[in-house]
């Protein structure tokens, strides 16, 4: 099999280039065969990498032009592109800065509020739980996000759908206080930070763990209105 990966030292200096190798070990997951290349043909080849079990989504990359992780996904043929997140400022090789991405997410406050019942546990009925469904599942990886164009164009002031689809789980979740969820919705009364999203669909094309970020991105338009 053949790899083309996309190449960058990190030096402002140097320019990108697109690396072949070619990979003879029998490899079933595209981190498998990035593994076998960093093992025995290019230890300088850098991306980041942790579970193997799509659940910490530290390997998330462009793969013959979707975005998904590494780990989970199959090698789709006998020739396969790779290349980090688009629309990232990179740090070297495959390897985006996601700085301002999880600032995104710590602004839409991923907690609860004011707990209720003070020290006594804040049940939930399983209709209730439920709701959360489809959405506690997001594993920050940022596939949905750096597909989407509207994020490509305001990503200083749209939220984007990973953090929109994590607001709308802390909207929906029946322990919140109604005051805190008021503020919440507050917060996103704005021109950009929902509003930007145009429906496009990519995000939720592209997500690794098949969630649906523009359904909840949808929701929370609802809420808002």
């Amino acid at each position: 099999m053949e790899f083309k990966i996309y190449r960058w030292s990190g030096n402002i200096n140097d320019r990108p280039a697109v690396k072949s190798y070619q990979v003879s070990d029998k490899c079933v997951m595209v981190l498998d065969a990035l593994l076998a290349i960093k093992n025995k043909q290019d230890s300088t080849l850098t991306f980041r990498r942790s579970c193997r079990e799509g659940i910490c989504g530290s390997c998330a990359m462009n793969v013959n032009g979707k975005n998904t992780l590494a780990c989970i996904a199959h090698i789709p043929s006998k020739t396969v592109h790779i290349y980090p997140l688009p629309h990232s400022f990179i740090i070297k090789d495959l390897v985006p800065d996601l700085t301002n991405f999880y600032l995104q997410y710590h602004s839409i406050e991923p907690w609860l509020g004011e707990i209720k019942g003070g020290d006594k546990e804040n049940y939930q009925s399983k209709e209730d739980r439920a709701k959360l469904d489809g959405l506690y599942e997001c594993v920050l990886c940022a596939c949905c996000s750096t597909g989407c164009p509207s994020y490509w164009w305001n990503n200083d002031k749209y939220l984007g759908p990973s953090a929109l689809l994590l607001a709308y789980r802390w909207l929906v979740d029946s322990r919140e206080k109604e005051k805190n969820r008021k503020a919440r919705l507050e917060k996103l009364q704005d021109s950009y930070s929902v509003a930007r999203c145009h429906s496009i669909m990519n995000c939720s094309n592209t997500c690794p763990k098949g969630l649906n970020p523009a359904a909840a991105i949808g929701e929370v338009k609802k809420l808002l209105a």
